[in-house]
């Protein structure tokens, strides 16, 4: 199963100068009980953009044109087509970036978001529209703000209903 995982805005915005627009504690505690375990594959951007590098306990795939491109703790591919092929069978979790969203929503079977209740004045990387006809809502937990969430949110899950998406 190939999963795409995001945090999106109600713009769709997704990140600003190659970070996370917003720090939702719950939200980082979903995407490890999520991906903890399975296989995440990046663009080379996010990967860059990850703190401490390689992500603990996952296997950690990134793409890159740049053939000479070293990810410590990780595994470089080439293409899209090439990580797949290498992860067939595995768990799969699309983490971005945009690109790797966009290209990957017409394979993907699931969409694990959380969706923000703002619109941030500053994003640069956006999530790709999608067609809720192709796409249900399979899940849906509302959480209101709190001392450590300054937005609204919600976990939505999608599932693909089957219909024609390529």
């Amino acid at each position: 199963m190939i999963s795409i995982i995001a945090a999106v805005a109600k713009n769709n915005a997704i990140g600003f100068q190659n970070k996370l627009i917003y720090w939702l504690p719950n939200d980082l505690k979903r995407f490890k009980a999520l991906t903890t375990g399975n296989t995440i594959i990046m663009g080379r951007k996010t990967f860059e953009s990850l703190p401490k590098g390689a992500l603990p306990n996952r296997r950690n795939v990134v793409i890159s044109r740049n053939s000479e491109y070293v990810a410590e703790g990780a595994e470089v591919y080439a293409s899209i087509d090439a990580a797949l092929a290498a992860c067939n069978g595995d768990e799969i979790f699309i983490i971005g970036g945009e690109q790797l969203y966009k290209a990957m929503l017409d394979k993907a079977d699931r969409l694990c978001l959380t969706e923000i209740d703002d619109e941030p004045e500053n994003a640069d990387a956006f999530f790709p529209e999608f067609d809720k006809a192709v796409w249900k809502e399979s899940m849906r937990e509302n959480h209101e703000t709190d001392e450590k969430h300054a937005y609204r949110y919600s976990f939505v899950d999608y599932d693909y209903s089957g219909q024609e998406k390529r």
